[in-house]
């Protein structure tokens, strides 16, 4: 963003420092000034202004910050507007006024539509800003000098009332780029009787334009919901200066200030005349959400504690804080208990919303700078906080399996919570930047395939990625917050002569929960064929239980959301509920020294039913109780032919060794019995 320094002495008329010590002091409160350029009058800031801080993204609001900072007399903006006007006012309706909370409205008459010329081309030519025509240049120059987007219609177009309301279905509208939108309903735009005349909040309509020929022009000035234009904005591919302004939080204040700001530079530069009074019509629930926000409780003994005893070498006093509060815009009145305010916020600072928020105002304004170099002192131990070993251990057991750490977004959208999280609660936020991003992340998933995406459309063959992050359900009123891993792997698996890649890469994925939970103290580990959850491929998962509780789930994302998500090849997912995990001591590691004597292998094969599973399976073998069984797995599964329909053809194998001796072949023959039988109390049928 670009902010000329005569500008800004405008506002500032006593202001005494020069461009170059007022850019490192605006630096050093968080209005970031970037680079210093010289232009005739003054010097151009280059600014870096975060996104959070919509009221400082404009002349007006760096003035402001600078007075703050000086303790200096600000330039009221009011005093620059054209002064109230009385009459009837043109006629306004706002049908949607969840999406629209204020809209103002003055006629101005006799303007003579010409190039800009004077202070206003001249600040344009500095500041890269590319003229249009005299009366619509005015309506930039004002979001220049005090951020509030403006705009101006040809009343001559106009037929009847304006009407702020959603669009309909299918509308068509034809924008000032010279594009056709078709709309939807849930676009906002600001119509009359007959036709819609912009997509509000983010651009104009060709037909209600301002020509050469315009005479006569309707002045608006609004305030939008930031989500609905936010998604206005992305849905058609338009991001515009006024879109960028309205999405990040408009000042409801504004937008009648805003208004006769335009129209006294119409009179003054434009030949115009107003004519009749000026409609304001405000919606009383937004305005009470945004402009009438409840007072906030500040306690000087806070401050004291956060920031520390002195400033400008003496104690904090009460004095100091309401100096810094004011200059800022709020409103400080005592409260009922000593040494406490309520403090009323500035409509135009919507980022200020707990106390903490107000004692960072004190120290910004103050400067970070100026407080003393000195380390807080400290006397007590060093507290482990909990669960740190345990997550070191799951992150070094992943890099160890080849798998690489990320670090998702906290937000997700509504759809892919409903999607990855099934019923559990969403908490939504109030005032999202973006609607894909509208509540906080119940799950890790989303994240995960995200990045999956990513990594294939950049012809990444491979991946195997994991995130240890927090996790949110519950409500608004009431979030719930727990630890949660998360496991994605596409590609990369090596298939065998009897598991296929596909297989092979949901036994990668159980591999590396199995690998995960044998780090923690030993407890049974059996798995489950559902219910799945609704993201899993039908037949193609698994949930883990740990003492009999779910501590995981593994398997295949369906094809219909790899599909809708552009995902050519399978991806497994796995989400380990952490918190769980994370509260379990770790294995303690014992050395066991290996057996000098020779292991002993037999192959069984077996006939079961469908319903028989694999961990029923190395149960009733372990079950035995073979203190010469060192292990047993799967080698292959048949379906088909000659075996019967429901049932399936296991060979498996099993492994013994003895200790402290060569085993004889009877006892060998003696536990591949007992082995035999156990397995036929499951209904199984040995093979020849």
């Amino acid at each position: 963003m670009k902010i000329l320094s005569s500008w800004l002495r405008e506002f500032l008329p006593s202001l005494t420092v020069d461009d170059h010590h007022l850019a490192e002091d605006l630096t050093l409160r968080g209005i970031a000034v970037e680079g210093v350029h010289e232009v005739e009058g003054g010097h151009l800031f280059e600014m870096d202004i975060t996104t959070n801080r919509v009221d400082a993204m404009n002349h007006y609001g760096v003035a402001r910050e600078a007075a703050a900072i000086y303790g200096i007399p600000l330039m009221k903006i009011e005093d620059d507007c054209h002064a109230a006007t009385t009459g009837d006012g043109y006629p306004v309706r706002i049908e949607a006024e969840d999406l629209c909370g204020r809209f103002t409205a003055q006629v101005v008459r006799g303007v003579n539509v010409a190039a800009s010329t004077g202070l206003m081309a001249e600040r344009f030519a500095q500041l890269g800003q590319k003229p249009i025509s005299n009366v619509v240049d005015v309506t930039n120059y004002t979001w220049l000098a005090m951020g509030h987007p403006t705009h101006a219609f040809d009343l001559d177009t106009l037929e009847g009332a304006i009407v702020v309301r959603r669009a309909r279905e299918g509308e068509k509208l034809h924008l000032l780029d010279g594009s056709e939108k078709t709309l939807t309903a849930e676009d906002l735009v600001v119509a009359d009787e007959k036709k819609a005349l912009a997509l509000a909040g983010v651009m104009g309509g060709w037909d209600s334009r301002v020509t050469e020929s315009t005479k006569n022009v309707l002045v608006e000035a609004a305030w939008f919901d930031q989500a609905a234009i936010r998604a206005s904005s992305k849905r058609h591919g338009l991001h515009t200066d006024a879109s960028h302004r309205f999405e990040r939080g408009a000042d409801f204040a504004a937008a009648p200030v805003a208004n006769r700001y335009v129209v006294k530079k119409l009179v003054e530069w434009c030949g115009g005349t107003a004519e009749g009074g000026m409609t304001d019509i405000v919606v009383s629930a937004i305005e009470a959400r945004t402009a009438k926000r409840p007072h906030i409780a500040m306690s000087a003994e806070e401050v004291r504690r956060l920031l520390g005893t002195t400033l400008e070498g003496g104690l904090v006093s009460a004095d100091d804080i309401e100096k810094y509060l004011e200059a800022l815009g709020c409103g400080l009145r005592p409260a009922a208990i000593v040494g406490t305010y309520e403090v009323a916020l500035p409509s135009w600072r919507l980022d200020l919303e707990r106390e903490i928020d107000l004692i960072e105002e004190v120290a910004r304004v103050y400067g970070y700078n100026r407080f003393a170099d000195t380390l807080p002192a400290f006397s007590g131990g060093i507290i482990a906080l909990p669960h740190v070993e345990q997550e070191r251990v799951l992150r070094e057991t992943l890099r160890g399996l080849g798998w690489s750490e990320v670090i998702g977004s906290t937000f997700c959208s509504e759809a892919d919570a409903a999607t990855f999280a099934g019923e559990k609660g969403v908490v939504a936020m109030g005032n999202p930047l973006n609607a894909e991003a509208g509540v906080l992340r119940p799950s890790l998933l989303p994240g995960a395939v995200t990045m999956l995406a990513g990594n294939l459309n950049r012809d990444v063959r491979e991946a195997r990625v994991f995130e240890i992050g927090a996790v949110f359900t519950g409500s608004t009123a009431e979030v719930h917050e727990e630890p949660s891993l998360a496991l994605a792997a596409y590609g990369g698996a090596r298939a065998t002569q009897t598991i296929s890649e596909r297989d092979a890469l949901f036994f990668e994925m159980k591999g590396a929960v199995e690998g995960l939970l044998a780090k923690f103290a030993p407890v049974g580990v059996s798995y489950e064929a559902s219910p799945l959850p609704a993201w899993m491929e039908p037949g193609r998962g698994a949930r883990v239980l740990r003492g009999g509780e779910e501590i995981a789930v593994i398997g295949e994302l369906s094809a219909a959301i790899a599909e809708k998500r552009k995902l050519k090849q399978v991806v497994v997912l796995g989400e380990v509920r952490a918190v769980k995990l994370l509260a379990t001591p770790l294995r303690t590691p014992l050395a066991k020294e290996p057996s000098r004597f020779q292991a002993v292998d037999r192959d069984l094969s077996f006939l079961f039913s469908d319903a028989v599973r694999w961990g029923a399976i190395e149960s009733a073998i372990r079950g035995v109780g073979a203190a010469e069984l060192v292990s047993v797995e799967p080698l292959e599964i048949f379906r088909g032919k000659t075996v019967a329909e429901g049932e399936y053809s296991l060979l498996l194998r099993i492994v013994l060794q003895a200790a402290d001796r060569t085993l004889r072949e009877d006892e060998v023959t003696g536990i591949v019995e007992r082995v035999t039988q156990a397995l036929a109390s499951l209904g199984g049928k040995q093979r020849a």
